[in-house]
């Protein structure tokens, strides 16, 4: 039975509630889940309701964005106490910052003669955050674009003529934030960091020392040769390994949770994640 701890929901960019998400992955015959929404613990406690009610297990997660250096790196975070008080105000800082920059996009788009509107974007997101991703669907709605990766190809990707930088979190801070609050922090997908993995195990070195725990080395784009690279880089600093789909529903068409041939996650890895927390 494969598990996913790599997920987003309606609560950031994913298309489907946390509650739908866990009885998809039930259908799946998934045995555990963590809801791991960008910058946001919102959708936490309604994944772990509905869990209890069909006895899925739903491990509390979150995704923070950071940088280190000149690299754009993800942490993830399991088993947060998302009451924690200065979580919840680093996560308000970046909400707010969200916000800013989703009025600077839009400030961008119009000067194009791109027609949207900051109501027309907010309308796409009924709860949690609002960000490029619902952007993209109101530019494809309207016909500007005939895709949401071709929205962000032409607009919103770094570099392009509407993007806008938003807040992030120094990585060390980031990883801080999490263990502060309990969590195990984890570096995600450490191949979008760098393809080749080259700068992984340099980067590695330099974040365990400052509470990096854990590396995701099962993921849709890490091949077999990635994933036993990873491992063993794991392996030599004494981290957790972790994995997941990054399923975001239809935004992200032919995708699909961890099962099948998209990537597997071993359960083992779930205990491996539990054995780290009561450490």
């Amino acid at each position: 039975m494969s598990i996913d701890l790599h997920i987003h929901s309606t609560f950031s960019d994913g298309t489907l509630s946390p509650s739908r998400l866990v009885g998809l992955a039930k259908a799946k015959r998934l045995t555990a889940i963590s809801i791991t929404d960008h910058d946001t613990m919102e959708g936490v406690d309604e994944a772990i309701r509905a869990g209890q009610n069909i006895d899925l297990e739903v491990v509390p997660g979150i995704e923070i964005s950071a940088v280190f250096g000149q690299l754009h790196v993800h942490l993830l975070g399991y088993y947060i106490d998302q009451k924690d008080r200065k979580l919840r105000s680093t996560l308000e800082e970046i909400q707010s910052a969200r916000v800013w920059r989703n009025t600077k996009i839009i400030e961008k788009l119009q000067e194009q003669g791109v027609p949207v509107t900051l109501e027309e974007v907010d309308q796409k997101s009924t709860v949690g955050q609002t960000g490029r991703p619902h952007i993209a669907q109101v530019l494809m709605e309207k016909g500007v674009v005939t895709s949401i990766d071709q929205a962000f190809n032409r607009f919103l990707a770094r570099g392009c003529s509407a993007y806008v930088p938003r807040k992030v979190l120094e990585a060390v801070d980031g990883i801080s934030l999490i263990a502060d609050a309990g969590g195990i922090p984890v570096l995600a997908h450490p191949a979008t960091i760098d393809n080749s993995l080259r700068k992984i195990p340099a980067l590695v070195e330099q974040l365990v020392p400052c509470g990096l725990q854990g590396i995701e080395v099962y993921y849709p784009t890490h091949s077999k040769k990635n994933q036993k690279q990873l491992s063993r880089l794991a392996e030599r600093y004494g981290l957790v390994v972790t994995g997941g789909s990054d399923y975001h529903g239809d935004i992200r068409p032919g995708t699909m949770l961890a099962s099948g041939t998209n990537v597997y996650v071993p359960s083992i890895v779930l205990d491996q994640l539990k054995k780290r927390l009561r450490r």
